[in-house]
């Protein structure tokens, strides 16, 4: 996981809690410092330290996450790697139903549903559910985001094989997840929620905007001209996706509730 400056220590608190209380237990968390962070973000960090083996990596200045999660990555001990964001809740059983999956021979990346909540996170907002089969996958990975980024665990040396994360702000992990499936790299997402997502207006904030389209524009300029997407899925993107970026916040977020309610 990345942790940077703007993290509310008390999130990352209950994060760290929720990996301590897996009923199979993470040999070691890598855990980035992503730029200088506050005493209390640190006193949390510390506090932790030992009860989860926290490998703590330090960077000089804030990079972001994907360059952040490659530099992780290489200090990661093991071969199977679970992603984590700091702010979000992993249900107790995450890690027991990923490993099962990912032990079989031809599945290299296992996500799953996440359950998203704005400030309690026994009270659920919405459910984003992403298709479970390989071949669904790709075809949803042509409009949407195939994979909840925070709930999926993966063969580190399948990533770094394929060139891990690219500089794609705000888009690193659908885009690697287009390139991987370009190379027949084999995923399935568990049926089930196994990780918490905050999910509150902040969010919304972020996925709007002219810089926000500038970032998606970018990623989907790259994704066509390395065929990763069809040239009517490129359009799609344009004609539909980039103008509801515009859109208010209150529009957006019924955007939102519609597109977690149908899949």
């Amino acid at each position: 996981m990345s942790v940077y400056i703007k993290e509310k220590p008390e999130h990352l608190d209950e994060c760290l809690d929720s990996l301590k209380n897996q009923t199979i237990q993470p040999s070691e968390v890598v855990l980035v410092q992503d730029g200088p962070l506050s005493c209390e973000l640190i006193d949390i960090i510390n506090n932790w330290k030992n009860q989860l083996n926290i490998v703590d990596v330090i960077l000089e200045e804030n990079k972001g996450l994907g360059q952040a999660l490659n530099i992780g990555l290489k200090h990661c001990s093991y071969e199977i790697v679970a992603r984590m964001d700091s702010d979000d809740i992993c249900v107790p059983d995450r890690f027991e139903y990923q490993l099962e999956i990912i032990k079989k021979d031809d599945i290299d990346l296992v996500g799953s549903w996440v359950s998203e909540f704005h400030t309690d996170p026994n009270i659920h907002t919405s459910l984003r559910q992403v298709p479970s089969t390989h071949k669904d996958i790709i075809k949803f990975a042509q409009l949407r985001n195939p994979l909840n980024h925070p709930t999926v665990m993966y063969k580190k040396s399948v990533i770094q094989k394929h060139g891990s994360y690219e500089d794609v702000l705000y888009f690193e992990d659908y885009f690697l997840w287009l390139k991987l499936l370009s190379n027949n790299i084999k995923m399935h997402n568990i049926q089930r929620p196994l990780v918490q997502m905050r999910a509150g207006p902040n969010l919304l904030a972020r996925r709007r905007g002219l810089d926000y389209i500038r970032k998606e524009l970018n990623f989907l300029n790259l994704s066509l001209e390395r065929n990763y997407i069809k040239i009517s899925s490129y359009l799609i993107g344009l004609l539909i996706k980039l103008p509801i970026r515009l859109l208010p916040r209150s529009p957006i977020s019924l955007v939102y509730k519609l597109l977690r309610k149908t899949n």
